[in-house]
């Protein structure tokens, strides 16, 4: 039985080492590493890789470096609305919440509809009200937000930029960003064998109301089955949703016979590049290999197996290398 694993991303873009402070890096990495610690210690423990990815994403979304829960990016409207998914590898049950405001960690909604079975995606204000009345925190919707996000905000529309991503443009600050690439995930493979994804998203600074991009649909950014890999996408949304690219890499393993780092790199560098896609993504395979390839300058990423250490990254292999 392959060692458990698992691995997060806190989004891809333009970052580069020579435009981010050492303080502000150290405060990335910190997160990573003690966010991976307490999922190796679920692993090691015997925690479901459904239980993992759940409890790395959450403490994603309460950081507010990452654009996602606390800290998520303003629409053109000055709101939050959020997305999530997650996805069991084991029974292909998945749920999924979009265009939320009032829920603290939408990775737990998305994972309260799972557990609830009847429906897969719930959007907006019903989606509130559901997850609510099973007893998940609610909280102000102003809670989300942060002065470095509004100041993005506004920048973005003294610029007329149109719709921001969230880790892009790193000539300010790595939490001030003109854009960048903000989705967070996480996969794992439990010692059961067993494969689980989950993605969260604060969507796009400056980005029209309703929009909805590829974070809480199933197949686009978010995926997972026992029979091939586990996978979290960030990145344009709407590049992901047109090559269906967390399942794509799955469907190239299953069908094509390609093994994960190929299938990965491919939907990556092959696919999206057709479409005119940016981003990454992070993918575990039922045999507990890693693969985290992005096409952008950096992608904030780490992995941890079982009994080892985290280890994590910010800029492409060259910068780390030479770090």
């Amino acid at each position: 039985m392959p060692t458990p694993v698992l691995a997060i991303h806190g989004g891809a873009g333009t970052l580069l080492r020579s435009t981010m402070s050492s303080e502000l890096e150290q405060q990335y990495r910190a997160e990573l590493q003690a966010i991976l610690t307490a999922g190796e210690r679920m692993l090691a423990a015997g925690a479901s890789a459904m239980d993992v990815v759940c409890e790395a994403v959450r403490r994603l979304e309460e950081c507010p470096l990452f654009n996602a829960g606390k800290g998520a990016v303003y629409t053109a409207d000055e709101r939050h609305e959020l997305d999530a998914s997650v996805m069991d590898g084991r029974t292909l049950a998945a749920g999924a919440v979009a265009g939320v405001s009032r829920i603290r960690n939408p990775v737990l909604a998305a994972r309260a509809v799972m557990d609830q079975g009847a429906h897969l995606l719930f959007i907006g204000p019903a989606a509130e009200t559901y997850v609510e009345k099973l007893g998940l925190e609610m909280v102000d919707p102003g809670w989300f937000g942060t002065p470095q996000r509004l100041a993005q905000l506004h920048r973005a529309r003294a610029e007329a930029a149109g719709a921001l991503l969230d880790h892009d443009g790193q000539a300010r600050t790595p939490i001030d960003e003109g854009k960048k690439f903000g989705t967070v995930g996480a996969v794992a493979l439990d010692a059961a064998g067993h494969l689980a994804a989950a993605t969260s998203t604060g969507g796009m600074t400056n980005k029209l109301p309703g929009r909805v991009g590829d974070s809480p649909l199933i197949g686009a950014g978010c995926y997972a089955s026992d029979e091939s890999c586990a996978v979290s996408c960030t990145g344009t949304g709407e590049a992901f949703i047109r090559v269906a690219a967390a399942r794509e890499v799955g469907a190239l393993m299953e069908y094509a016979g390609q093994g994960l780092d190929e299938a990965a790199r491919r939907v990556v560098f092959e696919k999206l590049g057709r479409v005119g896609g940016q981003g990454g993504l992070i993918a575990v395979s039922r045999d507990g290999e890693v693969s985290l390839p992005f096409n952008t300058e950096g992608m904030y990423r780490g992995m941890v197996r079982a009994g080892g250490q985290p280890v994590v990254g910010i800029y492409g292999e060259a910068q780390e290398a030479t770090g």
